[in-house]
């Protein structure tokens, strides 16, 4: 049974939480949130923006575990020849998707950050 699946749907859900992270950490200080989601959907982020920081460790744990499908060691029968399986593409896709998760995750904290300047 292929790991494939599982750390696709680990992954994807890291880069969805952190979009929601972004855009929680964004709204109380970007004029965009207001102008694109209407005055009723900018007061909803400013209400979930306490959420923020549980969201952004939710995708670093999800990220985490992606990491763990990835590089486990499969278990094999014992005295039955196994192919081996390639996991070279997947392992660079999650690389490529946590480089993408950490920068995003990184950009929702700096609306916060750019207010004490």
């Amino acid at each position: 049974m292929s790991d494939r699946p599982k750390v696709l749907g680990v992954t994807g859900g890291a880069v969805a939480l952190s979009g929601l992270a972004l855009a929680l950490g964004a709204c109380c200080v970007a004029p965009w949130a207001v102008g694109l989601l209407g005055v009723s959907g900018a007061v909803m982020l400013a209400r979930l923006a306490g959420l923020h920081s549980p969201i952004v460790a939710l995708t670093v744990l999800l990220i985490g575990v992606a990491f763990w499908y990835a590089y486990r060691m499969r278990p094999t029968a014992t005295g039955e020849a196994c192919p081996a399986e390639d996991r070279k593409r997947l392992r660079v896709t999650l690389w490529i998707a946590a480089f993408f998760v950490i920068c995003i995750d990184i950009a929702s904290y700096l609306p916060s950050l750019a207010s004490f300047w």
